[in-house]
């Protein structure tokens, strides 16, 4: 049987998938313990116990200045961010897109503005938002927004505008108006390629989260990461970075999982 035409069952993916994570895993183990055999005070590779000493520490003993515990005060600074910026993003990519790419009129207007924003590196701009809107939660959430919104709205523009032709003839045939159009015909089509865009900014807004709150913070996974690094504390900085990797795969399944609940038929016969 050819490659191409094996299907694999839901079982068989988890174990596949869960293969690479396991020899990384070992692979990792076997390089600590040789890197502590030659130098035990070793802090670049932290041995699996070292890492969850340090984070018992931060998951259930409050800081003595805040009182709070730390790594969930982190977690839910984050996320509180992540989900208002990507929250923001998809408000304006919906509303927008569907305008842009349903309204030729509106393109001409507002495309090549979009476009200018989606191509500037938001990186560049964190500066100009920090000078602006001070180092508050506002800047933070407005750098994952310039970030991701205006990538968003391309993509949601460009899948309506190449929606079939005949659709919207007909529309208007049976008497729907430009307004009629965009809801009925428009929107539900553009319904699970918003998901799927929310599923492809949110590696991209991890990015630009992480980079705001490594400059200007005081709570926040990046802020975590950024100030133990100064001493070395990998036994820190990687249970960190592996808890992100964790969070945004929760998202990306959860986005996934409600696309096919909702919108079955845009997955066809794959699932």
């Amino acid at each position: 049987m050819h490659w191409v035409n094996r299907q694999i069952g839901r079982g068989d993916r988890v174990m596949l998938g869960a293969l690479p994570i396991l020899v990384l895993a070992v692979l990792y183990i076997v390089m600590a313990a040789s890197r502590h055999a030659a130098n035990p005070a070793d802090k670049i590779l932290p041995l699996p116990g070292s890492m969850a000493q340090s984070m018992a520490a931060l998951i259930f003993q409050p800081d003595q200045l805040t009182g709070q515990l730390l790594f969930w005060a982190d977690t839910l600074a984050s996320l509180q961010r992540l989900g208002i910026g990507l929250g923001i993003s998809t408000v304006l990519a919906i509303v927008i897109g569907l305008a842009l790419g349903a309204l030729p009129p509106v393109r001409a207007i507002l495309g090549p503005l979009v476009t200018g924003i989606a191509v500037v590196p938001p990186i560049a701009l964190l500066p100009i938002l920090f000078i602006a809107l001070g180092l508050g939660e506002t800047a933070k959430v407005a750098l994952i927004v310039v970030g991701i919104a205006p990538v968003m709205v391309r993509d949601i523009a460009a899948h309506v505008a190449a929606l079939p032709r005949e659709q919207i003839i007909k529309a208007q045939t049976l008497g729907a108006s430009s307004w009629q159009v965009i809801i009925r015909v428009a929107l539900p089509q553009a319904m699970p390629r918003l998901l799927q865009a929310m599923r492809l900014s949110l590696g991209p807004a991890w990015v630009f989260l992480i980079s705001a709150e490594a400059i200007a913070s005081d709570v926040g996974l990046g802020y975590r990461i950024f100030l133990v690094r100064r001493y070395l504390s990998m036994d820190v900085i990687l249970p960190y970075v592996a808890w992100i990797a964790i969070l945004a795969i929760v998202m990306d399944v959860t986005l996934n999982v409600m696309s096919q609940r909702l919108f079955p038929w845009a997955h066809g016969e794959r699932h």
